[in-house]
């Protein structure tokens, strides 16, 4: 049954070979694209977020593998004669290889189509993800976070771009919230799973971590087989749409998005997107976000452990704050989309985050309750920002080339931030509660912050010329 009703919506679509912007603006209110996108998110968007979910867990559950049964020397580090310093190192090398690997990704991507790359990858990391539960070596640690490192790097900056084909520039931050924000959901459940498992201690001769990483990483190579077959690549080429829907797919991102059937990215296209310098203010802010991301990403467990929390107990901890930060990322977004004010939420929930850190580092470290509270409210201010930042500097993009390669230099930018929050929480400082972390974190967010208001004046600037007919040139979204 055709989603085109009356039959007038039906031959407005038809009119469309030749649309102009004003033809496409129209088209875009009509009830068969609001039915057409009700399609797509039931069919697209609870399989991408379920790719990032898996991604998240496995990358994030060392963190839990760490704490897991420490008290009986049954944890990680015990088990691999690992030092503080030495997983650290670990972390840093995964952070190393996705930074690398994370620009020409986006380039795969579009040479193998998006169900292909997105299947290959999570076969290999979920595989990689298991070998890390019979590693006995810091060695071996080392060697494969870092090629899980290499093939997780694919994921964030192909599903930014992968959205970029289904949806304009006024529908994506709500998208990738629901898809980005499956980081705090994977955080919340990390840490009920991770509980879960740790009553696992001794099972079939194991130790509870090595469980983990087994458990964890299964469902990784399953979930890759099955997008194989059921993820749709383009609007242009998908037979999973009727003709008339594929029809109105393509031409509803005719001057608003990306195009599947577009040649893969010359060097000219590089070359401009490369120098377009306004961009790099965009990865700056993401990277000033990337180290609060990462460090609470990899360190919730540690940092509620630092509350007074034993090793099981602090698993569960970490659920609170990431439900939490779900909650406002998945408002947040939606308001941005309804209202096209993405600079504002970005530099609010930037402050919000800085204050729940800045207040966190000058409180005691026996300030137990409010210093929970305020590892509550950074989580919120810090993952809210994600995909609202990713969707802002997609609707500045006006090219396929362009969105595959800024989206994915973007998130690269972001991986030295990743890196350095990965050294900002020392073990030494735990019974200060971690305030060289905190500290930088809020320092980061602040900058983000002024960094955004300063782009916000720039787009400002330059929308003035372009109404007053003084710059030939897209208006930019704010």
């Amino acid at each position: 049954m055709t989603l085109f009703h009356p039959s007038e919506e039906k031959k407005r679509v038809e009119e469309l070979e030749t649309a102009s912007i004003g033809d496409v603006e129209k088209l875009v209110h009509t009830k068969a694209n609001k039915a057409l996108l009700r399609k797509q998110d039931f069919r697209l968007i609870p399989l991408c977020s379920m790719m990032y979910l898996l991604a998240y867990l496995d990358r994030t559950n060392i963190g839990n593998a760490k704490v897991m049964n420490s008290e009986v020397d049954d944890d990680l580090l015990s088990r691999t004669n690992t030092s503080n310093y030495q997983y650290t190192i670990a972390l840093m090398v995964f952070l190393i290889a996705y930074t690398v690997f994370e620009v020409p990704s986006n380039y795969f991507l579009k040479l193998l189509g998006p169900s292909k790359w997105f299947a290959l990858i999570m076969v290999v990391w979920g595989g990689i993800s298991m070998c890390i539960g019979s590693v006995t070596s810091y060695a071996g640690l080392t060697a494969t976070r870092f090629v899980l490192g290499i093939f997780e790097a694919g994921l964030a900056p192909g599903l930014a771009y992968y959205v970029s084909f289904w949806y304009r520039s006024d529908e994506r931050s709500i998208r990738l919230a629901f898809i980005y924000s499956t980081a705090t959901l994977a955080g919340a459940f990390g840490g009920l799973i991770a509980y879960g498992i740790s009553h696992m201690n001794g099972v079939g001769g194991l130790v509870a971590w090595r469980w983990l990483f087994l458990l964890e990483g299964a469902p990784s190579i399953l979930f890759g087989v099955l997008i194989f077959f059921i993820l749709p690549d383009y609007p242009e080429t998908t037979n999973w749409l009727t003709p008339e829907e594929s029809k109105l797919a393509v031409d509803r991102m005719q001057f608003n998005g990306s195009k599947g059937k577009e040649a893969s990215m010359t060097w000219a296209d590089a070359k401009a997107t490369l120098m377009d310098w306004r961009l790099y203010a965009h990865y700056i802010i993401y990277f000033s976000k990337s180290c609060p991301f990462s460090s609470l990403s990899l360190f919730a467990p540690s940092i509620t452990s630092g509350l007074g929390y034993d090793s099981f107990n602090a698993q569960l901890m970490t659920v609170p704050p990431y439900a939490a930060a779900f909650v406002v990322t998945i408002s947040a977004s939606y308001w941005c989309d309804k209202n096209n004010k993405r600079a504002v939420s970005t530099i609010f929930l930037m402050l919000v985050g800085a204050s729940g850190f800045i207040a966190s580092a000058a409180l005691p470290p026996s300030a137990y309750i409010p210093r929970y509270i305020c590892l509550i409210i950074a989580c919120c201010g810090t993952f809210s920002t994600i995909p609202i930042l990713l969707g802002w500097l997609s609707a500045n993009l006006h090219s396929t080339s362009a969105q595959g390669l800024a989206l994915a230099l973007n998130i690269s930018f972001g991986a030295p931030g990743q890196i350095t929050g990965v050294w900002i929480y020392t073990a030494d400082e735990k019974a200060k509660g971690y305030p060289t972390g905190h500290w930088v974190n809020g320092g980061l967010l602040l900058m983000g912050a002024s960094l955004t208001t300063a782009l916000v004046l720039l787009y400002s600037h330059r929308n003035r010329m372009i109404d007053r007919g003084l710059l030939n040139s897209p208006k930019y979204a704010l």
